[in-house]
């Protein structure tokens, strides 16, 4: 007989709502109670997670477990410390008494940081939960995850010298019955997993999430509760030890209801092919739900601020007019009707949206009804003409800085303002200081915001924040963009400026910061924040000062060391230039990766799995419905245009860090130098190299004739026109629905160029055979890495590239003075077709190789030190480099 471990997931930030709010609350007593209550339901380990964004993770973990050890009816059993940050998880291993139990590690980020966490949980004698995740994502077939699983238990025990009794595998409990065919065997792969780890890993113990597996259920606890308890009675059996449950609620296998537990068995066992919907079909009875699910208008019988209050908070565009209509009816005057009904909906949609029970794409829906009621109401407003302004929160001028062209996110941020009523004034992109700060005095706004995404867009930031310093501005600043971080915004920007100035994540933050400043104790709050940034800008110059760095002779002594002796490099069978001047869309559609698509709307999660979330998974279910519908329609109806083009030419590596493009095979002339950065952060005595993109072709005094390639793709052509249109309409949520699928479309085109570049136009892996999951985690060989990212962090390489490919004449792509490309859904980079070739990150530079890079490009160090400024482990105005 099998026993089997409770592991209590109640203690959990993340898990439950509950313990979040005693924790965030700082009533730590009270939270002691639900771990005395787990321990007393039955569970023989308790997990703590601490992983809040409003908590001091570290602090909060340490205060917990402190408090639980003197509690001897909980500290009887062991603690797991659960945590997505190791300094969490450490400062957890030097509180807990006796055998600790560290949850988790991975190899996702690579074996190196994998062995490294790993000696530091055999140093605290800690036992230690190991996912079935590597460098390529999460592990879902039975042969991947064992095979993952095979690789750690070798690592751990061989390399680290880990006992394997202190191994516990999780080989990744995901949910089934989720109406997606792929799914239906995740059960089955686990217990195969479970099965052979036993078999095959001698000591090792197996665990699991087991609430994942029910989530399609989620509402319908008789239902969950019965999937929990098939799933473990198979699940042990085939060698299941522990597992995270709520041990107060786990059905007993032997009294579900025998309909239920067969219908329930089917779905776990994928024993038929519609198992869901026979389960579906009963899953009602025990939730005390009819099967059938009507149309509920009931809503139209109430009266006619509540009609629009529901319409807006629910996305309903059909009656919105004649709900105005009504509503102006009963006003004295048609800015009552906004004032009133429409803004007290607006102002639900806003409190819920606060307080986590709606999701970004339901906001930007809601924001859509309520510029059409606004848009219904203007000819009676303007027949008025009475010049009185409407009321609002205040007015907030947003722009997307000079040389910069990306603006979903920007446009994400406006929406939501003015759900929460806000006047927003939205510039547009590539917008210069001038014009800025113009705008900002004409319309006497109250608070601007910028936003970037490249990288020279932050030092565009910091000239605006001087220029506004020097002209006498004293409204808010708010920085957001993908590039913009809150170090950034403390140690570069703020320095620049006198008035209160914030960084702004996401959206979600916008309306509370901008409430926080325009508040009546508005400047306690933007007084706060300064004393915060000044706390980080302190940190960051003694982390700085602490940094180790090598000298940049030294990194280049340990470079890759590749064996081009005897290796004979593929040649192009399409050497020079090939044009695409309209790709077919219908090609790209199933190479989409779908998970940065749900980032955009701020759903947090990984394609698919994001689907069947506990959390968001009913809300992205739904907009990747409607983005399958308007994908649908963008090829059907050719919204964009597909264009690209591709080069190859003979290269070699020169020098250190340069590569020489030729103009023939003869390599005589030379055509363009391709510049690369190499990392200088130390390796230790692990073997790994400092890595620059120029090791991964052939020295020319090799004599190996090497050969490289460049792309630049678009999908932009055409996109304006239907965002415009969509505007016309008042429509945020298309619009912004458009921009995203036409970026999909982009990195679709891209990924697509480079499968075809590697079986035809460069051929040298013909025989290729990988699945859009496997394209999508790059698993072949080569890399198609982009200036302006991590192994090529300098933007301004873009301009020899597109020279070399005459991007803008063969694509129709043009480059802004700070190196964004124009249209935004354009992607560009190079092709490296070595077997060894890998992604990486330069990380951070120090002075000597800025200014041997300045010197190489013929740039003076302080323009180089522009260009580079995110990536430098120095401060050029402080001389500490």
């Amino acid at each position: 007989m099998r026993t089997f471990i409770n592991i209590g997931e109640r203690t959990n930030v993340t898990g439950s709502a509950k313990f979040r709010k005693l924790i965030l609350a700082g009533d730590y007593q009270a939270a002691l109670q639900v771990a005395r209550d787990q321990v007393a339901n039955g569970a023989q380990i308790i997990d703590v997670n601490m992983d809040e964004g409003m908590l001091d993770a570290v602090a909060a973990m340490v205060r917990f477990l402190n408090m639980i050890a003197g509690e001897p009816d909980i500290s009887r059993v062991p603690i797991m410390i659960d945590s997505s940050r190791w300094e969490v998880i450490e400062a957890g291993l030097k509180c807990v008494q006796g055998k600790g139990i560290v949850n988790s590690i991975s190899l996702k980020e690579g074996e190196e940081p994998f062995l490294e966490h790993a000696r530091k949980v055999r140093r605290y004698g800690a036992a230690v939960v190991v996912m079935a995740f590597d460098e390529q994502g999460q592990a879902e077939t039975a042969e991947r995850r064992v095979a993952i699983c095979t690789r750690a238990y070798r690592l751990l025990v061989d390399k680290v010298g880990l006992p394997p009794e202190d191994i516990i595998f999780d080989p990744n409990i995901f949910a089934v019955a989720t109406g997606i065919e792929e799914h239906n065997d995740y059960c089955l792969a686990y217990f195969e997993a479970a099965r052979r780890i036993k078999e095959e890993l001698p000591f090792a113990h197996v665990s699991g999430g087991l609430s994942n597996v029910s989530f399609a259920f989620r509402g319908n606890e008789p239902v969950r509760e019965a999937m929990h308890a098939v799933f473990l009675y198979h699940a042990i059996a085939a060698g299941m030890d522990m597992g995270i449950v709520n041990a107060g609620q786990i059905a007993v296998y032997e009294e579900i209801p025998e309909g239920l537990r067969e219908r329930v068995e089917d779905v776990i066992l994928n024993r038929r092919p519609d198992a869901t919907e026979r389960l579906l079909e009963i899953a009602g009875q025990f939730k005390g739900e009819a099967k059938a699910k009507v149309v509920d208008d009931s809503w139209r019988q109430l009266p006619v601020g509540e009609r629009l209050t529901h319409a807006l908070v629910n996305g309903i565009s059909e009656f919105i007019e004649a709900d105005t209509e009504a509503a102006r009816q009963a006003a004295a005057r048609p800015i009552e009707v906004i004032e009133g009904p429409l803004m007290a909906g607006m102002n639900v949609v806003g409190d819920l949206f606060g307080a986590g029970k709606m999701f970004l794409p339901q906001v930007v829906k809601s924001a859509r009804v309520m510029k059409q009621a606004v848009a219904y109401l203007l000819p009676f407003m303007e027949a008025e003409k009475d010049g009185q302004p409407q009321q609002n929160a205040g007015k907030i001028l947003l722009a997307t800085v000079k040389g910069d062209v990306h603006d979903i996110g920007k446009n994400i941020v406006g929406v939501v303002l003015q759900c929460n009523n806000y006047q927003v004034i939205d510039l547009g992109v590539m917008v210069p200081a001038a014009k800025i700060l113009e705008a900002a005095t004409r319309e006497n706004v109250d608070v601007i915001g910028l936003s970037g995404l490249i990288t020279p867009s932050l030092d565009e930031m910091c000239y605006l924040a001087a220029e506004m310093k020097r002209l006498g501005f004293t409204q808010p600043l708010l920085i957001g963009g993908a590039t913009t971080s809150r170090v950034h915004t403390a140690v570069k920007i703020q320095p620049n400026y006198d008035g209160p100035l914030v960084y702004v994540p996401d959206a979600s933050r916008a309306v509370g910061v901008c409430s926080g400043l325009l508040a009546t104790d508005g400047a306690a709050y933007a007084a706060k924040v300064r004393t915060e940034y000044q706390s980080v800008r302190e940190a960051h110059s003694r982390k700085r000062d602490d940094s180790q760095r090598l000298p940049l002779a030294q990194a280049r002594a340990n470079r890759l060391k590749v064996a081009f002796d005897g290796y004979l490099p593929p040649v192009p069978t399409a050497p020079g230039v090939t044009v695409f001047d309209d790709y077919p869309l219908d090609e790209l559609t199933g190479r989409i990766d779908w998970t940065p698509f749900f980032r955009v709307w701020e759903l947090a999660g990984t394609y698919p799995t994001i689907l069947d979330d506990a959390v968001v998974g009913e809300t992205a279910r739904n907009v990747y419905a409607d983005a399958q519908a308007m994908l649908k329609r963008m090829v059907a109806e050719r919204w964009v245009r597909a264009r690209g083009v591709i080069g190859f030419w003979p290269a070699n590596s020169v020098g250190d860090d340069d590569i020489e493009v030729f103009s023939d095979d003869r390599r005589r002339g030379v055509l363009a130098t391709i510049h690369t950065l190499r990392q200088q952060m130390p390796r230790g005595r692990d073997g790994r190299a400092n890595l620059a993109l120029a090791d991964f072709i052939a020295p020319r005094e090799s004599g190996v004739a090497d050969w490289i390639g460049g792309f630049a793709v678009s999908t932009g052509e055409g996109l304006d026109a239907v965002v415009k249109d969509f505007e016309r309409q008042h429509d945020d949520y298309h619009s912004i629905m458009a921009k995203a699928l036409a970026d999909r479309l982009a990195e679709a085109l891209a990924e697509r160029m480079h499968e075809r570049v590697r079986k035809e136009f460069w051929g040298y892996a013909a025989a290729e055979a990988l699945s859009n999951e496997a394209l999508i985690k790059e698993e072949y060989r080569g890399i198609r890495p982009a200036p302006g990212y991590p192994a090529c962090p300098d933007h301004t390489e873009k301009r020899t590239l597109f020279d070399l490919l005459q991007a803008e004449h063969n694509a129709g792509i043009t480059l802004t003075e700070s190196f964004a490309m124009v249209p935004a859904a354009s992607v560009a980079g190079y092709y490296f077709s070595h077997p060894e070739s890998r992604y990486f990150g330069v990380g951070r530079i120090h002075r000597d190789q800025v200014d041997d890079y300045a010197r190489r490009k013929g740039v003076n160090l302080k323009e180089m030190e522009r260009w580079l400024s995110p990536i430098l482990a120095y401060d050029p105005d402080l001389g500490n480099g």
